[in-house]
């Protein structure tokens, strides 16, 4: 399918496989008021186990803090947060925030690859779903490390690739065709499920995702598959 962008002031929104930050934070402006609902319905109600286990791999003890990149709506933030861990919410459309404006985290503006935090000043970074919309995932991974403390962690919660090839080929179907469809009934931006999907089947592996945390000195790093390895978990320390 080609990558193109639609104007911004037609019906739909999409960034383009490049992700211009600009672009992809128009993007997300554009499907904010209906996130959370699209994202329940696009994955069968899975949204919430998939934040439950990344929590559970971040492992955040009460009283750490962890900054939450890409927190959309920071509903992930919120999970983040259970049994008092200090959870910030972090992302860079000012659409998003405003949308998850009453969920009680606090929230700051601010790019992946140029956060604004101090070095070394959070126990631990998550990225949900927002790694492969980052311009350059390599920068991001070092400036994820840059913020973290010592001994602190990284999850990256992300699309992945099916184990299995029959129930890939499904999957992959189901991503170019059903899922556009089912997003025009139910996103307020229904073209940006068109770029999720394109930017899914550009997306590396879970090997190769691996490669990059440890190619950016993220250590100890392995993946655990959720969903059959439509998504996947990476974890890594910091040295």
């Amino acid at each position: 399918m080609a990558d193109r962008r639609d104007d911004p002031h037609t019906a739909g929104v999409r960034a383009g496989l490049d992700k211009r930050p600009a672009e992809v934070a128009a993007m997300f402006d554009r499907v904010a008021e209906r996130y959370d609902l699209t994202n329940t319905v696009l994955s069968g109600g899975l949204d919430g186990s998939w934040r439950r286990a990344t929590r559970e791999a971040l492992g955040a003890r009460p009283g750490q803090t962890v900054l939450d990149v890409a927190a959309g709506t920071a509903v992930s933030t919120v999970e983040l947060a259970a049994g008092g861990v200090h959870a910030i919410a972090c992302d860079f459309s000012q659409g998003m925030l405003r949308a998850g404006a009453a969920r009680p985290v606090p929230k700051v503006a601010g790019d992946a690859m140029a956060l604004p935090l101090a070095d070394e000043s959070v126990d631990g970074v998550v990225i949900s779903f927002g790694l492969r919309n980052v311009a350059d995932p390599d920068a991001a991974l070092r400036e994820f490390s840059r913020v973290t403390r010592p001994g602190g962690t990284l999850v990256v919660c992300e699309f992945s690739s099916p184990t299995w090839g029959p129930f890939r080929t499904l999957y992959t179907e189901y991503l170019m065709k059903a899922l556009p469809q089912i997003a025009r009934a139910v996103s307020s931006n229904p073209e940006a499920y068109v770029y999720l999907a394109e930017s899914i089947r550009a997306w590396p592996d879970q090997p190769a995702l691996a490669a990059r945390l440890q190619a950016a000195g993220w250590a100890d790093v392995a993946w655990r598959d959720l969903t059959g390895g439509i998504v996947a978990l990476h974890r890594g320390r910091k040295a």
